[in-house]
């Protein structure tokens, strides 16, 4: 049975409410738990997986949801006594002696930490707009990690932020490093000359991953959020407040813009922004048009992540930077894809990409559909190949398995893999599957294994694959560092024992990937031509 509990006025932290949701969902007799917020996307998705559409429609984004999936009546009961006991158990105030500081306010925060100038900001989008303009008014920079903060409040915060000169990252910013600290999701890299600005999250953890792997480094990177550059009203305020701080700051030398594509009077005044900061820059709007650099300008424009870092890092140095697809020689590529095409099946002919990062499975389904136009995703832009239905694959597909549509009551699977294996187990049966391409994404913030959680699903696919008398290659990437707490090298090495190909990047993995469904395509079309 289906039973929706909710309880007014009762606000709770995302990330508390997720684990929660995998701790109830661990009871006796409950098949499956969400425990959400009454936002109109929680209660649609809800809605859309049979919970009660009355119960639901008296909640509002304020008001605590319990929705539960029970053997019975009193199963039910226990999981909504259970949920309360533990968030109430999770929320209480450490006791020990010595423990952090709890303030319960922004002022009382202030008073404890009175030289602080960053908040970060994790509310609902009311309440965080609202603490976010205090903090302004108080002079902090703000971070804020909430989502669901409406556009006319972003757009008086981020003017309100740019008349004091300060910084607001978001909404919906999950990743920054400042003065070398990490907040949120993000990785441990070593301090450097090179400033980055994203809209947030992996892309600025991939960037940042592969300077410091390419052994410089990064003085800050600073999340503007999603709408920053892509809505012409926000006007890029974050972003080209970031750039004149980067400007003045001595230690950067080399400034990054990663961004999906902005609207194009927004791409123009970034454009121009770099330009009178004089230093050198790299911009990469994934996604968008090709651009190339007016002569004696002093913004370069890559084509992808790595390529991105790999210009930031040649220009930090003073080096020339040389385009190229892989790092591994063209020999040693071929040997690769004709190693894991060997073992391959006729009816074996689709790409399947199986994503924790956002930014890395657009990346993905954007190189794959270049190459096949033919490539189906939850985050695809041409109505055509967006899929009908996230949680089936069909074709070529690449999906974001940290969408809305996975998250509603659950931990992201940066946090909690469970919704990446749960897919690639399901989808083992297809004998259509001819590649698959994974992202592992590592640091502050994620999974304490992610690898090893990976591991038995692709492992129980090559299986399933083997049992049709056929072969299936994982191609792999991991977004991280050796300074991560769960270690590059250790996320390598449990990947390439369950069989993976570890590629050094996602463009890398993107691109073997699809080099693989491009050698499948030639065969198949020299067996047409020869009967």
């Amino acid at each position: 049975m289906k039973t929706v509990f909710v309880e007014k006025e009762s606000y709770y932290d995302s990330a508390l409410l997720m684990l929660t949701s995998r701790e109830v969902k661990k009871a006796a007799g409950v098949h499956d738990a969400t425990v959400a917020m009454g936002t109109p996307m929680n209660r649609d998705l809800l809605r859309s997986q049979g919970f009660s559409a009355a119960q639901l429609a008296e909640a509002t984004p304020n008001d605590l949801i319990i929705a539960v999936d029970c053997d019975s009546e009193p199963s039910a009961k226990a999981a909504f006594a259970a949920a309360k006991e533990a968030l109430n158990r999770k929320k209480a105030p450490p006791t020990a002696e010595g423990a952090a500081l709890a303030p319960a306010s922004l002022a009382a925060a202030l008073r404890d930490e009175p030289d602080a100038n960053l908040v970060v900001i994790s509310l609902p989008g009311a309440y965080a707009a609202r603490e976010a303009r205090r903090a302004l008014a108080s002079g902090l920079h703000v971070m804020l990690f909430s989502d669901n903060v409406s556009l006319d409040d972003e757009i008086a915060l981020k003017r309100l932020g740019r008349s004091k000169g300060l910084l607001v990252m978001g909404p919906d910013c999950g990743t920054a490093i400042v003065n070398g600290m990490p907040l949120c999701f993000a990785n441990v890299v070593r301090r450097g000359p090179i400033g980055v600005i994203g809209a947030s999250g992996t892309g600025i953890q991939e960037v940042t991953s592969l300077i410091d792997r390419a052994g410089s480094g990064v003085s800050q990177a600073i999340g503007a959020g999603g709408r920053d550059l892509k809505n012409e009203k926000v006007g890029g305020a974050t972003t080209l407040t970031a750039i004149e701080a980067l400007a003045g700051d001595d230690e950067t030398k080399v400034i990054v813009i990663i961004s999906k594509p902005p609207a194009k009077s927004v791409a123009d005044a970034v454009v121009a922004a770099l330009e009178r900061a004089g230093k050198p820059a790299v911009a990469y709007f994934l996604g968008a048009a090709s651009a190339t650099a007016r002569p004696g300008s002093v913004v370069r424009f890559a084509g992808n992540l790595e390529e991105t870092a790999a210009m930031a890092v040649a220009l930090a140095k003073g080096k020339r930077y040389a385009s190229r697809a892989f790092t591994l020689s063209d020999a040693k590529i071929e040997a690769i894809v004709r190693r894991e095409t060997r073992g391959l099946k006729a009816s074996q002919r689709y790409l399947r990409g199986y994503f924790t990062g956002g930014t890395l499975a657009d990346e993905a389904w954007i190189a794959a559909h270049l190459a096949t136009g033919a490539v189906h995703s939850n985050n695809q832009t041409d109505p055509d190949f967006v899929l009908a239905d996230p949680h089936a694959s069909v074709g070529h597909t690449v999906v974001d398995l940290g969408d809305d549509a996975f998250t509603v009551g659950r931990p992201h699977p940066m946090i909690d893999p469970s919704a990446r294996v749960e897919r690639m187990m399901t989808e083992r049966a297809d004998g259509k599957i001819a590649v698959v391409v994974v992202d592992v994404v590592i640091g502050y913030g994620s999974h304490d294994d992610p690898a090893g959680a990976l591991a038995p699903a692709v492992e129980a696919m090559r299986a399933a694959a083997r049992r049709r008398g056929g072969y299936l290659p994982v191609i792999a990437s991991i977004t991280g560092t050796d300074k991560d707490p769960q270690n590059f090298a250790a996320q390598k090495a449990k990947l390439e024992a369950a069989g993976c190909v570890v590629m050094p990047s996602n463009f890398q993995a993107c691109a073997l990937a699809t080099k693989i469904v491009e050698r499948i395509e030639a065969r198949q079309k020299r067996k047409a031509r020869h009967g």
